[in-house]
């Protein structure tokens, strides 16, 4: 039993479909794998006459050819607004919540419980869970109600490889802030940077994973190309996610995308060096 946890210094960073890449990549290694998000905010749902989570943890179980069940995304708050969601637990619709009362009176208790238990129930019956996290881990904000970044990984004692969107800009300076604004008993866990949405000369950024290895004693595991891919998107920044039907030809368009995607991250992330981080 062995987990592994993708960051990001933002949201949008690519998380979602990182997770879902290396899913794919080390179950062709032969690994039973399951992917985890604690908690996900997402309006875009996979249901089935049982439950319903995220779909982005249904895509990533695509991935990893593994079975979806409501372990994958223990978690569900689906935004009505005014600050408030509907509150899915373990897949079935628990009540709807103000952010203040979730946060204040929920969270930390029942919520990490909850997380937890999902969390231990994926480490005994697979090889590997790869876990996404959300937003960001440095909302200083928003630490101490934080159950889908570092007390997630501390819980599942998991490698932490950080990923950041090169193509917005400001990606060193995000990883050297994410970094500086992470509580000290969680800086160890990060393991690796990935710089994600890659296009350009990889020749001119190289004094910059140096430099950056020196501040953070870090390296950089992964540059991820800007890349066209067709699987639907969640509703984060900039997204225009639309909803789709779980039949029989739309997964085969997923399934074929996946096999696309793993390619290309497998070619340019150091795959021995996470594999080694699981030993």
């Amino acid at each position: 039993m062995k987990s592994l946890m993708i960051q990001g210094t933002s949201s949008g960073a690519g998380k979602t479909t990182l997770v879902a890449a290396l899913c794919r990549i080390f179950s062709d290694k032969g690994y039973t794998v399951a992917p985890f998000k604690s908690q996900n905010m997402s309006n875009f749902s996979y249901i089935t006459p049982d439950f319903e989570i995220s779909r982005a943890q249904a895509i990533q179980a695509f991935g990893a050819r593994c079975y979806i069940t409501p372990d994958l995304n223990p978690i569900l708050l689906k935004p009505v607004g005014n600050y408030s969601s509907i509150v899915y637990l373990n897949g079935k619709r628990f009540k709807k919540m103000h952010a203040q009362e979730y946060y204040k009176k929920f969270v930390n208790v029942e919520g990490m419980k909850i997380a937890t238990k999902s969390l231990k129930t994926l480490q005994k019956n697979f090889d590997l869970v790869i876990i996404e996290g959300a937003g960001s881990p440095a909302e200083i904000n928003l630490q101490k109600y934080d159950i889908a970044n570092m007390k997630i990984a501390k819980k599942a004692n998991a490698n932490v490889l950080l990923v950041t969107d090169i193509d917005k800009g400001g990606s060193f300076a995000s990883l050297v802030g994410t970094m500086n604004l992470i509580d000290k008993k969680y800086q160890q866990l990060v393991k690796g940077f990935i710089f994600n949405k890659f296009r350009g000369d990889i020749e001119v950024l190289k004094p910059g994973f140096k430099k950056l290895q020196n501040i953070t004693k870090i390296p950089t595991i992964g540059i991820i190309p800007l890349m066209s891919l067709n699987l639907p998107e969640e509703d984060s920044l900039n997204a225009k996610p639309k909803n789709m039907i779980f039949n029989k030809k739309n997964i085969l368009k997923i399934d074929n995308e996946l096999d696309k995607l793993s390619k290309i991250v497998k070619s340019n992330m150091n795959i021995n060096s996470i594999e080694k981080m699981l030993q």
